[in-house]
Parts: structure tokens; sequence; C-alpha cells
């Protein structure tokens, strides 16, 4: 008798079936290291049920992924190599999630998507390989060099169609209704690339909405964000230090936990004061929190730019005559706007979605009415750095009405 699938209870889609042939991709080291990554990083420190890991949630991209193909009549064989990229998509992942991306980017030269590499060393290409899929097909997949690569990263892809019910299910924010359902049943398959049908607008409107909607909540959550700058603060801090064991690569292979206790045996006593910190939830405040409207937008980064932040923390530290490690600048990418990829059917052709959406552009318009920079520092300097920061960056006043607490 062959292997029998696996089920898998899951709180946000119920029971989950793991097929055998991906069985051994489940329970390699590669992919078990994401049961102790958190998926939403520092979360927790806001929402005390925000453990869940990306492990829960690439099983819940798999399973979506599948019955996506499923629903599109895709061929088996490649309906299992989509599901396997699925199951894959975050392995690239260092500790924390994003809050390590940038360091990926600049020390490692890749992003979390550029998985070939660790699919390679881990000896997973060898059990994709056993179970009849392409190791280079699945990592061209999650690198989005692929006709079906909208599965996974797009616009409607199932990566948000999981994260965003599971982020709100774990967190208890209630803005990610998401209709997976509907999504799925309306999807197809066309010249370019993956559209919905128009029966299927409102569906891809309420994921649009939910996007929106926990940005500010829980993605770009100010408490979230120092934590994840003072934990960036620690990381760059104990890198840099000459006497710092093993590499930029080995540390960024950690799980969450092996990277804090790396970080609190640092020989830079800097780095150990933040974690410190950041393991009691003594947490630096907001000196200011300003928006777009009150900054020169055209000297900030496009891209996240730790250099930037370095340069201009350095810069505030100094007119208010504090140490560099008590100011964090968070700079965030302005936010791109939504839907452009993505496509509603028509007959033969197909139109832009906020073509036929008049809530895009709201959506949009307040996307970047969210946005905010932020400058944080110990609370005994807090004023003393807000001033400076304000000086520094040249930030404008506003009305009264407009201010924001901080």
């Amino acid at each position: 008798m062959g292997q029998r699938s696996k089920s898998v209870r899951d709180p946000v889609h119920g029971y989950i079936e793991v097929e055998p042939a991906l069985l051994p991709l489940v329970d390699s080291p590669l992919l078990q290291r994401l049961r102790l990554v958190r998926q939403l990083g520092f979360a927790y420190l806001v929402y005390p049920g925000a453990n869940h890991t990306r492990f829960e949630h690439s099983l819940g991209a798999m399973h979506l992924a599948g019955r996506l193909c499923r629903h599109l009549e895709v061929d088996p064989d490649l309906t299992r190599t989509v599901t396997a990229a699925a199951l894959l998509h975050d392995v690239g992942h260092g500790p924390f999630s994003h809050v390590s991306e940038s360091f990926l980017v600049t020390l490692l030269g890749r992003s979390h998507q550029e998985i070939r590499g660790i699919v390679e060393a881990s000896g997973t290409s060898g059990l994709l390989e056993r179970a009849g899929i392409d190791p280079g097909e699945v990592c061209r997949l999650v690198a989005g060099d692929h006709p079906l690569a909208g599965i996974i990263q797009g616009e409607l892809d199932v990566d948000r169609m999981d994260y965003l019910r599971r982020d709100a299910h774990y967190t208890g924010v209630p803005y990610g209704t998401v209709d997976a359902e509907r999504l799925i049943r309306s999807i197809r398959v066309t010249g370019h690339g993956l559209a919905v049908d128009e029966g299927g607008i409102a569906a891809a409107e309420s994921l649009l909405i939910a996007r929106t909607l926990m940005r500010p909540s829980v993605y770009y959550h100010h408490v979230a964000r120092i934590a994840e700058g003072m934990f960036a603060l620690a990381l760059a801090l104990h890198l840099a230090e000459p006497g710092a064991g093993g590499s930029a690569a080995h540390l960024l292979s950690l799980d969450d936990g092996g990277c804090i206790q790396a970080l609190l045996s640092s020989p830079n006593p800097v780095t150990r004061a933040l974690m410190r910190r950041i393991v009691n939830r003594q947490l630096y405040k907001r000196a200011i929190y300003v928006g777009h409207d009150q900054v020169n937008a055209a000297a900030l980064p496009s891209v996240p730019d730790p250099a930037y932040a370095l340069s201009a923390a350095q810069g505030i530290a100094e007119l208010a005559r504090v140490s560099p490690e008590q100011v964090i600048v968070d700079a965030p990418p302005f936010p791109a706007d939504l839907s452009m990829e993505v496509r509603i059917s028509r007959g033969s052709g197909t139109v832009p979605l906020d073509e036929r959406s008049p809530m895009i552009r709201t959506l949009n318009e307040t996307r970047r009415g969210q946005w905010r920079l932020g400058v944080y520092a110990p609370p005994e300097v807090r004023e003393r750095v807000g001033a400076a920061a304000v000086e520094f960056l040249h930030v404008r006043p506003v009305t009264r009405q407009e201010r924001l607490p901080l």
C-alpha cells in the first residue's frame, strides 16, 4: 500500500489534506524551522495572541493553492509543483519574518523569495525530485518567474488570502474578512495571467479592503514598528562587532528564539541592552509620528534603506545631544497603489480592476493617508529627540485638528 495523505486540523480552514508526495517536505528541517518563526514578527507585543507561525501559514497557502489549481483544471503534476511552491514559499525568511528582510538583501544579496540556494543546500531539492517535482520550477514559482506565479504572489494570491484571515484570527482584529471561496471560484487564466471574472469583483474588493484596514492596525502598528526598529539596530550593531560569533548567513538562518539568544549574549553591550528591553517590553516611545504631507517626501528612500535610517538617526542624535543608539528612525516605503495587476475578465478581453471599481481610488487614498514616519527614543529623552527630529527632518507643523497623539 502506498502512503496515505495526512489531515491537519487548521483553525482557519478546517481540515487540510497533505498529499503523500508532500509529506516529506512538511517534515523536512527547512519547513519545520518555520514553526519557530512568528508570522507577524513583534506584533505579539501588541496582540498577545499573535504567536502564530510561518509554518501554519505555509500549510494554509498550500491548501488554497491546491483548491485554486483544481478550480483552474491545472494538470495534476503541475498542481503538485504549485502546491509544493506554496508550501515552501516562506522558507527564505530570516528571524521574525519581514523584520530581518533588509539584512537578507544588504548582507546576503537575496530576498526571502529567492530560495534556490537554501533549497539546494538543505537537501530539499532531493526531496522534491523524489516526489517527481522539478526543484527549479518550484523556485521559479516562488521567485515570480513562472506563468502560474500569480497563484502564489500577486494582488489576489493564496498567500494574501491565507495571511489576512489568519492574522485577523490570531490578533482578534475584525478587519481580515476575505471571501476566499468566492475569489477562487472567480479566478480565470487569461493572456494577461490570472484574472477575476466580473462576478468576483466584490470578493476582490473585500481582500483589498482587508489589506488596507489591517495595515495601521496590525502590520504597521507603531508599537510593533518600535520593537522592529530596536531589533534591527541590535542586529546591526552585533554584526558590526569584531568579536561577534558566527556569520550573518548563520544568524539569519536561525529561528526567532535562536536569534534572540544570540543577541542577548552578544559582545556588544548596546545589543544586549536593546534585546533585554524588547524581551521585557520596555520599548522606546514615539518622539515624532508624522504623515506624508509634513515631510519632504522626495528626500526619503523609495525602498527600505537601513543606511538612510542610520544616517538620519545619527544626525538627530547629534542635535539632541544623546547617544546614537537612543534614536531610531522609521521611514517605511510609501505604499504603492493597489490592484494595478488585477484584471477583470470581460468576454475575450480584460480591463483593470480600478476601471470597474470606484472603491479602489478611495482605498489608495486611504493607504497614502495611513503612511507615517516615526522617530523613536527612550522615554527619558523623547522630548529632546522629538524637537531635534523636527529640525533635522524639516517637519512641517499641522493644524490642531490634524495633530496626531504622541
